[in-house]
């Protein structure tokens, strides 16, 4: 029986793929309006060769994962696969049954029964390809994220600077705390600049984060200074009746730079300025 309904599937391979694209086509749902026709066909064809090649025993995991990635890579949603399965699982079983004219229960019970033991491993094959693809995506946009999240950037010598953007919970606050131990001590920092502009709001958690962190660099031999204290940030952290006495703290990046320069024995200097003035004394000497 195995043999005969699987020669059915094979023979008529292509009135199956016809009625079945049909389908496909006829229950297109709203995900799918932006997608061309012409790749949702094409991509309907490769996903019906990978149903067929299982059903002829070429079964491979790489077939799977290689397919899977590409749905995933379209931003096409699980429900892709198993919807597609479901179809081909229908088409099939009537398109036997209809090509044998059957009427008898048990064969078309058989015919359902075989063609579900060919569907089913294509399902979950599918889906824990999909499964697998997807966490690693997710994985490497995880890693990426954190990496983003909490950049500690060198500014000039002996000077660095923390942008925070975002709402800060407990494990990103662990992961400023690293990046900052760790990159003061790379960058041979002096000062470290944590600007909190991008930050929307300053808690009472918020806020013993920031100052743990800015703790665990002064035990290092460096200064914080906390940029970005707007005005409502300001008030919020009166209202909590937040300590930050014993550090400092800046309205603006900007002001914050121009106080770790002096920190650091440093000026800014108009250059404009000093060139006229070398052009006076060079004017006065012309004149003697």
């Amino acid at each position: 029986m195995e043999e005969k309904i699987r020669d059915i599937l094979v023979q008529n391979s292509d009135s199956i793929v016809e009625i079945w694209l049909q389908n496909m086509n006829d229950n297109k749902s709203d995900h799918y309006a932006a997608v061309s026709q012409e790749l949702y066909e094409m991509t309907n064809r490769e996903f019906v060769n990978v149903i067929f090649d299982n059903i002829n025993g070429e079964k491979s995991t790489k077939i799977f994962e290689e397919f899977s990635e590409r749905v995933i890579n379209l931003g096409w949603p699980l429900g892709y696969i198993t919807d597609g399965l479901s179809a081909f699982r229908r088409v099939a079983i009537d398109f036997i049954i209809s090509k044998e004219h059957s009427v008898d229960a048990s064969f078309n019970s058989d015919v359902a029964q075989r063609i579900d033991a060919w569907v089913t491993p294509i399902i979950r094959h599918l889906v824990n390809s999909y499964t697998g693809s997807w966490e690693n995506i997710v994985s490497l946009q995880r890693i990426a994220l954190e990496e983003l999240s909490a950049p500690l950037i060198p500014v000039i010598d002996r000077i660095t600077v923390m942008p925070l953007i975002g709402t800060i919970d407990t494990e990103r606050a662990k992961l400023i705390m690293e990046n900052l131990l760790e990159g003061t001590i790379k960058h041979n920092a002096e000062v470290v600049l944590i600007d909190i502009t991008g930050v929307p709001v300053v808690d009472t958690m918020v806020a013993h984060h920031i100052i743990q962190a800015a703790e665990a660099v002064r035990l290092i031999g460096a200064t914080c200074i906390l940029c970005g204290i707007r005005p409502e940030i300001a008030q919020t952290i009166v209202n909590l009746g937040i300590d930050l006495a014993k550090f400092s703290t800046k309205s603006s990046l900007r002001k914050g730079f121009l106080a770790a320069l002096e920190m650091t024995n440093r000026t800014i200097n108009d250059v404009g300025e000093r060139e006229e003035s070398i052009g006076k004394i060079i004017d006065s000497i012309g004149k003697e």
